[in-house]
């Protein structure tokens, strides 16, 4: 086993890393074990507020490349994240290469956590798509720097939970700002995609008298809804999700690129809010939502509270001091509209720079300790 940092790459990559906006990255490393099949990708985009956190993806990426840009932009949204839901964390991210269905094994994860741990702290991982609490469990015994665990080996369980409860507390800060009253009684959401976040989702919808509409492109996720719900609604997928009559509100929660140049102009909603990851297919999105009259609620804001929920873990897990937390996300929602209203730019470009001058005093703050210490 050995640990590489990046040092040569397609002209692509190392444009992203070191020339685009979309780089700064701290650290990259690169990681295989031969003989689990193992190779994975660390990303440590900033530590300026501390260890970087976030979580491991286990995906049959295209190409090697696709995977090494997934974990930039990935890693780049966890130190948005952390910042704003005030964590005291960098932001970091890790992708595992292939398919988790056909070459995910113990030994394999027992290689990853080796690589976690190489780190000495710098990065902290937990769940993302393709992995799991169990899967956790097992990281876990090769480095102390895995969160996401189960209860049984002193983790917080599923994150889903309370990453489904944040972004219920941003769609009511958004409902609030959006039309002066924080509740979602009588209104229609679309929920595109009901799996790990999107079904808890439901629940608090329903329960707060919305009318719900889902999709999903796993069948058996929207017949566990139906089953139970009967008065929800399913269509076919979310190019006929976003263009439902009467649709209030829409929640991307399944991959990102949901907001791109061919479903912007055809959603029916006014508002945007969901679970989903770097939501936004490309800068200028934001402006297009913006001009149309579609409220955007950023989505590493309202999707902080799985990552609230982990973070909590190395403090000695304790649920209801995390769901106090994520219920914040409410306030931190209403504040970034306020900052977009106040300075005439649209609610991402608000959070960008709320969370980039919190990096920027983490830095300072740092650099201040160092001179001191010297």
């Amino acid at each position: 086993m050995g640990v590489t940092t990046v040092t040569e790459m397609t002209d692509g990559v190392l444009h992203t890393l070191f020339h685009s906006e979309q780089g700064g990255h701290e650290q990259v490393v690169l990681c295989q074990d031969r003989a689990t099949g193992l190779k994975a990708v660390i990303a440590i985009h900033s530590t300026a507020l501390g260890p970087a956190l976030g979580g491991t993806r286990f995906h049959a990426y295209a190409s090697d490349e696709e995977a090494v840009l997934d974990a930039l932009n990935l890693s780049r949204g966890m130190s948005y994240k952390n910042a704003m839901a005030g964590l005291g964390l960098g932001g970091g991210k890790a992708v595992i290469i292939g398919d988790p269905d056909q070459i995910k094994t113990e030994d394999l994860l027992l290689a990853y956590g080796r690589f976690v741990e190489s780190l000495g702290g710098r990065y902290v991982t937990a769940c993302d798509v393709g992995t799991y609490v169990a899967d956790m469990d097992i990281v876990a015994r090769e480095t102390r720097w895995a969160t996401g665990r189960s209860p049984e080996n002193g983790g917080a369980g599923d994150s889903s939970v309370l990453t489904a409860f944040g972004v219920f507390q941003g769609m009511r800060a958004s409902a609030q700002h959006q039309w002066g009253d924080p509740t979602l009684r009588g209104r229609k959401v679309g929920v595109a995609g009901v799996g790990k976040v999107g079904h808890y989702l439901v629940e608090h919808l329903l329960e707060d008298g919305a009318e719900v509409v889902i999709t999903d492109v796993r069948e058996e996720s929207v017949r566990r809804i139906l089953d139970k719900h009967p008065q929800v609604t399913a269509v076919a997928d979310t190019d006929a999700l976003i263009r439902t009559e009467g649709l209030d509100i829409y929640a991307p929660c399944a991959l990102g690129g949901a907001l791109n140049d061919e479903t912007v102009p055809a959603l029916t909603a006014t508002i945007v809010c969901g679970a989903a990851n770097n939501q936004l297919a490309h800068p200028g999105i934001e402006k297009d939502l913006a001009d149309r009259g579609i409220l955007y609620a950023p989505d590493y804001v309202v999707n902080a509270g799985g990552v609230i929920q982990v973070a909590d873990e190395l403090h000695g897990f304790d649920f209801d001091r995390c769901k106090a937390k994520a219920t914040k996300i409410f306030d931190t929602t209403l504040e970034i509209f306020a900052r977009a209203k106040a300075d005439g730019i649209p609610p991402a470009a608000a959070a960008d720079r709320i969370a980039e001058q919190r990096m920027a005093d983490g830095r300072a703050a740092k650099a201040a300790k160092a001179a001191k210490a010297s």
